[in-house]
């Protein structure tokens, strides 16, 4: 047991003097004051204790001091605190220092903290950067479509880069110029003969206005031209026409064949009305004998004249079968 005593007590040494080194970051302080950065001791080891990572507050702090910036470390703690991206801040002012572009530490921070890429903002406002739109499909005066690609050179607005629109926007707002310039066109061969209209037109317009960037140039990169829109709707409307009249006259027939089909029942109707005024003649001959106004002799001369004009009837319906087969 003895021998095992000062065994535990220099591991436990050791393991205290690790935790001192880890809570007393020295060597830090040491790099800090040689690299002419005021930072105090205590402060790092407060710097511990509050989850922030000394070594990323003191390695800013040297690379901004080096570059000629004056930021403290109670600041790049704060921003660290506050979720920031430390490191890409102090490129991201360095860049705009050596650029000549005017960012503040808090405009840094507020972008950072926006969510954008600050560095990569600088970056483009220092070189502008080309969005190539998608095929844009837009329709001239005379129904030729044309299908066209543009080119937009933007330069970031360090100065709208919180709560500015973004790339989207300016995609957006471009292919809306380009369909309103090529539907303005009378022909779509004005478009193919000069395609710069639709870019000085587009650019006119302002479409930067409310976004994070600054539209430098809008190059038509290429205008094909797609199908015959204008002919197809003609189509379209002709059929559409046609079915509409094919309905009309199926209707017409329809109110036809059922007027027809009342037209039979109406004179079924009166046929059935005439045979039941016929079936009433008996009668009436009946009651003429009773009542004594209708002789025998009368009966057989009216029996003649009805036999006498039914022959005549046969006769005449077979001169007329005759003639028509001599035809």
């Amino acid at each position: 047991m003895e021998s095992v005593a000062p065994l535990i007590l220099v591991l436990g040494s050791i393991i205290l003097f690790f935790i001192f080194l880890y809570f007393v970051p020295v060597n830090l302080w040491i790099t800090a004051l040689f690299s002419g950065v005021k930072v105090g001791l205590f402060d790092l080891v407060f710097m511990r204790i509050r989850k922030v990572p000394p070594r990323v507050v003191v390695d800013s702090l040297i690379t901004a001091t080096k570059a000629g910036l004056q930021i403290s470390s109670n600041e790049l703690e704060t921003h660290y605190l506050a979720g920031g991206n430390v490191p890409n801040v102090i490129r991201a002012l360095i860049s705009a220092d050596k650029a000549n572009i005017n960012l503040s530490f808090k405009q840094a921070t507020a972008i950072d903290l926006a969510g954008r890429d600050v560095f990569q903002a600088v970056q483009i406002s220092v070189n502008p950067k080309v969005i190539t739109t998608p095929k844009v499909a837009a329709v001239a005066a005379d129904g030729i479509q044309l299908i066209a690609v543009a080119r937009v050179t933007v330069r970031a607005s360090i100065a709208q880069l919180v709560g500015g629109a973004g790339e989207d926007t300016i995609l957006a707002r471009v292919g809306e110029g380009i369909v309103s310039s090529i539907g303005s066109a009378k022909s779509h061969k004005e478009v193919l003969e000069s395609p710069d209209k639709i870019s000085k037109l587009v650019l006119s317009r302002g479409l930067d206005a409310g976004t994070a960037f600054e539209i430098l140039s809008i190059d038509i990169a290429d205008v094909d031209v797609g199908a015959n829109i204008g002919a197809k709707l003609q189509i379209d409307q002709a059929s559409a026409d046609l079915k509409v009249a094919e309905a009309r006259a199926e209707e017409r027939r329809a109110m036809a064949v059922a007027l027809e089909q009342e037209m039979k029942a109406k004179a079924q109707e009166a046929r059935a009305k005439v045979i039941e005024a016929e079936a009433e003649i008996p009668k009436a001959i009946s009651d003429a004998f009773v009542k004594g106004n209708l002789g025998v002799m009368d009966y057989y001369k009216m029996q003649n004249v009805q036999a006498d004009t039914g022959m005549r009837q046969a006769i005449s319906g077979s001169g007329q079968s005759g003639a028509t087969k001599k035809e």
